[in-house]
């Protein structure tokens, strides 16, 4: 099996198993914990493929952010990995949720935006120490500001668009 695929299927694993503990927390029953109380924000940040972001299969932090790793973040996005907000402070979110997008995390509605920099205004959730996001409002969005590809060339390589 390449590295690459192994790579892509500890990813899909990873969303699984994240998917699966999101469920766990949200649909838990009144009662059986105490629940987590939202906090409104308005946050300014990258979003980012968290398995890579958090995981260093790819490299560092900085090398899987920005221009670099935006095809990885995009194909990471699109296989169930959790999208992630890296704001400014260099905090992670965990977005679970767009407001109008009725879908499971990851919402389909961030992946075109995968690596730009947005502005957002939601709530905030944080339980064990992961900060988790609902966007009620996306207010901005830059694009792609992070031009890390002149340090880093594309990560992984694999991701160069066929010639």
């Amino acid at each position: 099996m390449s590295v690459s695929r192994q790579i892509l299927q500890s990813a899909m694993a990873l969303g699984l198993f994240m998917s699966a503990s999101f469920g766990t927390i949200i649909t838990m029953p009144a009662g059986q914990a105490k629940a987590a109380k939202p906090e409104a924000v308005t946050l300014t940040g990258e979003l980012i493929d968290s398995f890579c972001y958090l995981s260093g299969v790819m490299g560092g932090p900085e090398a899987v952010v920005g221009t670099a790793h935006h095809k990885c973040a995009l194909w990471c996005a699109a296989g169930g990995i959790p999208v992630g907000l890296l704001s400014e402070d260099g905090t992670v979110y965990m977005i679970l949720q767009v407001e109008g997008d009725s879908s499971a995390a990851p919402p389909p509605s961030l992946f075109p935006k995968m690596s730009h920099k947005v502005t957002v205004d939601g709530e905030v959730y944080r339980r064990d120490g992961i900060n988790y996001l609902i966007i009620r409002n996306l207010s901005s969005d830059a694009g792609i500001v992070n031009m890390t590809h002149e340090d880093f060339g594309v990560v992984p390589p694999f991701a160069l668009p066929a010639e």
